[in-house]
């Protein structure tokens, strides 16, 4: 039943990051954890927009295989590597927002670190403005299992909070609950855009 209660929280904030225009083109994904061994993984090709429980796809977490048979995500290796890296989280979303897409490319060290803005509090256990607050970027990979590699090899030495930054590519953020992720995509791409209209008139 908890399960059933997160996919349709999943599926209204789907519609609310459809009508952000946070996932143009049908692009982005997102999933919810059912259990210790499934994740629900939206549909390839769907309007996020749009969607509704019957887009979402079982997928196996450890081995990203759909037992239905039907396709879910590109990036399916990406969710289910956060699933295991992180036995708390409970949902993960996948946006293409012009700030994150924009700052990831822009920014050219290995993360985007932000401080002195009072919204870093949105993000659970940010307690102060002072913090730096480092969010990794990953160069963009067209293979996603080399990629989730590559990023499970880095979360094994760095500690990844909250999210990532894929080079010219978007956010992948994450929460113990649907609502918690959805707090931090907003939390994240506040931040984003305080820091690309800083970036901007700091050039001008």
């Amino acid at each position: 039943m908890k399960a059933h209660l997160q996919l349709a929280e999943l599926v209204a904030t789907c519609h609310w990051i459809g009508a952000k225009g946070w996932a143009p083109a049908t692009g982005g994904n997102m999933s919810v954890r059912e259990d210790e061994i499934h994740c629900l993984l939206s549909a390839s090709g769907k309007d996020k927009g749009s969607l509704t429980v019957d887009d979402f796809i079982q997928v196996e977490i450890a081995s990203n295989r759909a037992p239905s048979g039907r396709k879910p995500s590109a990036e399916t290796a990406l969710h289910t590597l956060i699933y295991r890296l992180f036995p708390d989280a409970g949902a993960v979303l996948h946006t293409h927002t012009v700030n994150s897409t924009v700052l990831s490319r822009v920014e050219k060290s290995d993360s985007l670190v932000l401080r002195g803005y009072e919204m870093q509090k949105s993000l659970t256990g940010q307690t102060t403005h002072l913090d730096a607050l480092p969010i990794a970027i990953f160069d963009n990979e067209q293979d996603i299992d080399k990629l989730a590699r590559r990023i499970e090899h880095f979360a094994t030495e760095t500690p990844l909070r909250y999210g990532f930054l894929l080079r010219g590519h978007g956010l992948t953020c994450w929460g113990k609950d649907v609502a918690q992720a959805r707090q931090h995509l907003e939390g994240l791409e506040f931040l984003f855009e305080c820091e690309m209209n800083l970036r901007l008139l700091e050039r001008t």
